[in-house]
């Protein structure tokens, strides 16, 4: 029992609330407080520290959040085996793969440095007021040089700034697809392209692999207007198609008149990039590269390359239509990072954190139990036979991961008992490793 535990507030700066919260957190870490030991009531707590009972009540939360501590009605908060699973509900799941926080990162500062700077420079007020339809000319031309880096040579007005990738997707099949047009995809796809194909009423074409080989057996049989593919660490599958791959299947696109739609959200964050595949076809390639998965989702912004002015410029009325124009500030603090090199520093933040969990992974779970690109931050993970995906994801949502069934990106009629596992989000080091032992721990069951 620890009915006598107080936490030492006297070394503590900030918000009471979260310097109890990390109390709580360390004392377990120690010892001091042990699986199953009962906390001081909240109203004892708070008269104890001489504060109010609803600073008490906020960091109990907090703790419970965390996975900490759970409750038992009347009989008050106790200490959690650590690789439990917290008590009540879950964290609410977006279904967002998002990248993970870097302790320690320069995200934050570099976001504060650069819009000061950009809001204080001389006529820094234009920031404020409407862009050109497919941006301003200086971050187009930023995103083109981004491009001819990657191995796509691009002109300025080939490009188009989006207001992120998903924005991106919509304008690409508003502009160039209709109504009963079919799209090869592989098995399991992307929940939000999924979504803009039904609302588009396209029909998708699921393959077995994306290869030469598949496209042309299915272009054989029927008419297809383009293929959709995430080229580098697939958006569930984690699938990376090599360069000889991607020549191949540009090839076979450009003798079908298929159109590549290239959403290489991550891309850039593999140690090795690989060509795009629409450098193999740039006749036939849109191709999308956005900040959201690779920095952070609160920078709205991604660039389209289209295979010619006459395609940007559909592509630009499809944006205006929907979303007017990309965030002007999130376009400016886009190209300021392109242009002094602290694009390529975050990014490099963000795989190194994305390495060091997946050396947790490998650490905790079975080899061979899961496929992953080792610079991503998702898992794919094929389940024992008879296990529940939706009782294990629940589990591991319970810990404040993110896991995904299968279910929620597949195409038509397609079953697979698997999760897609994400390393990112929130959650740190310490939270990731416990939910990946209960992952393990179904394993072990199998």
């Amino acid at each position: 029992m620890a009915d006598g535990w107080v936490p030492d507030l006297d070394r503590s700066s900030g918000a009471k609330y979260v310097a109890i919260a990390e109390a709580i957190a360390n004392a377990i870490e120690t010892g001091v407080l042990c699986a199953g030991d009962r906390l001081p009531t909240q109203r004892d707590l708070a008269a104890r520290l001489g504060i109010d009972l609803t600073t008490v009540t906020r960091a109990y939360e907090q703790a419970r959040r965390r996975g900490l501590i759970g409750a038992r009605g009347r009989a008050g908060s106790f200490v959690l085996p650590q690789d439990a699973i917290a008590a009540g509900p879950p964290p609410r799941d977006t279904g967002m793969n998002m990248p993970p926080e870097v302790a320690g990162g320069s995200l934050l500062a570099a976001w504060e440095r650069t819009s000061s700077a950009l809001l204080r420079a001389p006529g820094a007020g234009g920031r404020l007021h409407y862009t050109p339809a497919g941006g301003r000319e200086a971050d187009r031309a930023a995103g083109a040089a981004l491009f001819g880096r990657l191995g796509l040579a691009s002109e300025p007005d080939q490009l188009v700034v989006t207001a992120g990738a998903q924005n991106a997707l919509h304008a690409i099949v508003g502009a160039t697809l209709k109504a009963g047009d079919v799209v090869a995809c592989g098995m399991h796809v992307y929940p939000g392209f999924l979504a803009i194909a039904k609302k588009a009423g396209l029909r998708l074409a699921p393959l077995a692999r994306i290869d030469a080989d598949a496209l042309e057996a299915l272009c054989r049989r029927e008419t297809i207007a383009a293929l959709y593919i995430v080229p580098t660490n697939d958006n569930p599958t984690t699938v990376t198609l090599d360069a000889d791959e991607r020549a191949a299947l540009a090839a076979a696109a450009r003798r079908h008149g298929v159109r590549l739609i290239e959403d290489d959200a991550y891309g850039q964050l593999a140690e090795a990039v690989i060509a795009p595949l629409s450098s193999f076809a740039p006749e036939r390639g849109w191709y999308v590269a956005s900040a959201s998965k690779i920095i952070s989702p609160a920078l709205r912004i991604a660039h389209v390359r289209a295979p010619s002015v006459t395609d940007a410029l559909a592509v630009a009325v499809e944006v205006h239509g929907s979303d007017v124009m990309p965030p002007p500030l999130n376009a400016a603090l886009m190209t300021r990072w392109l242009e002094d090199g602290s694009y390529d520093r975050l990014i490099a933040e963000t795989r190194a954190e994305a390495v060091a969990r997946q050396a947790i992974a490998v650490d905790l779970l079975p080899s061979g139990s899961y496929a992953a690109h080792p610079c991503g931050y998702h898992l794919w993970v094929p389940l024992p036979g008879g296990a529940d995906p939706a009782r294990i994801g629940g589990a591991l949502r319970a810990t404040g991961m993110m896991a995904i069934a299968a279910d929620d990106f597949a195409v038509g009629a397609v079953k697979a008992p698997a999760l897609r596992v994400s390393l990112g989000g929130a959650i740190d080091r310490a939270g990731l490793r416990r939910g990946l032992a209960v992952l393990a721990r179904e394993f072990a069951k199998g």
